[in-house]
């Protein structure tokens, strides 16, 4: 059997408390090729980060700093 590697947090481990919807380098860390929240399994980022992930992407999309998809 294979082990697999357990992520971790990105944000927990480098102390980032708020994920901010301006720092679009890292909210496309988080993306996919077309644009699209990646899932946490994915990611390896805990359920607190990912919800405050996703908010950011989203308010990021509407203030026309990301994609809402990529062709």
């Amino acid at each position: 059997m294979t082990q697999t590697q357990v992520k971790k947090c990105h944000f927990c481990l480098n102390q980032i408390s708020d994920v901010d919807y301006k720092d679009i380098t890292t909210l496309q860390n988080f993306t996919n090729s077309y644009g699209q929240i990646l899932p946490r399994r994915r990611t390896g980022v805990c359920s607190k980060h990912q919800r405050k992930l996703a908010n950011a992407v989203k308010r990021a999309r509407m203030m026309a700093l990301l994609l809402f998809t990529n062709r």
